[in-house]
């Protein structure tokens, strides 16, 4: 092979690998955005993990701590046969009902009854007769506090359902998110520990004690 014909197909492959070489710029640098799309990609993911993995019950906490410096946060210490389990009640959010239910706990009413409804998404207690049809004496009209919602954990009254104001000594827990019962019942509490108590109550299954403790006052 002459050299002229060797230099011809040399500069005929050369332009080729350059070519790729000047090419290689462009495709680092896409390469840099893909991994740039793909972290913050990764990162909006993660951020959905935690939002969701906290679930709408996360909300109703941050709902609930949006002002803390103005909201009073009592406690009420539920002693059940399958175990114990403390809710956190809000007297600034919704004052009638939580004293409804501390004057109540306090005079011992609640003390002994049963939870007697039980469904894979809600448990209900406070019935004296433990039919579901009782109650205390006095009703209490519906309240309806802005931030609290029918979530996992979330504490309500329970009512007629043809009548908004017909609330009395029998609550709820909610053990399945069911916010369609939001502005139609009244939400006063959180379960804050023992949920897994919750979970674990059967129709029959009795409240031994309930304690209530005041939270401090706002300053």
């Amino acid at each position: 092979m002459s050299k002229k014909s060797r230099e011809s197909r040399q500069a005929k492959a050369t332009p080729a690998a350059k070519g790729g070489g000047k090419r290689a710029r462009p495709g680092r640098a896409s390469r840099d955005r893909a991994r740039r799309k793909l972290t913050m990609t990764v990162a909006v993911i993660a951020l959905a993990a935690i939002v969701i993995g906290g679930g709408t019950y996360g909300y109703l906490r941050l709902q609930r701590d949006k002002e803390p410096s103005v909201i009073v946060k009592d406690r009420a210490t539920v002693e059940t046969s399958k175990g114990t389990f403390v809710m956190e009640l809000y007297p600034t959010l919704a004052p009638n009902t939580v004293a409804n239910f501390e004057k109540l706990a306090k005079a011992g009413f609640y003390d002994g009854l049963v939870w007697h409804r039980v469904e894979d998404w809600v448990v209900q207690t406070g019935d004296p007769t433990g039919t579901g049809t009782g109650g205390s004496e006095d009703n209490i009209a519906l309240e309806i506090a802005e931030g609290l919602s029918n979530v996992r954990g979330a504490v309500g009254m329970a009512r007629r359902g043809d009548d908004r104001n017909s609330a009395n000594s029998q609550f709820y827990i909610i053990k399945s998110d069911a916010t369609s019962l939001d502005r139609a019942y009244a939400v006063f509490g959180l379960v804050l520990e023992g949920l897994d108590v919750v979970d674990k109550l059967a129709v029959g299954d009795k409240m031994i004690k309930v304690t209530v403790e005041a939270g401090e006052a706002p300053k």
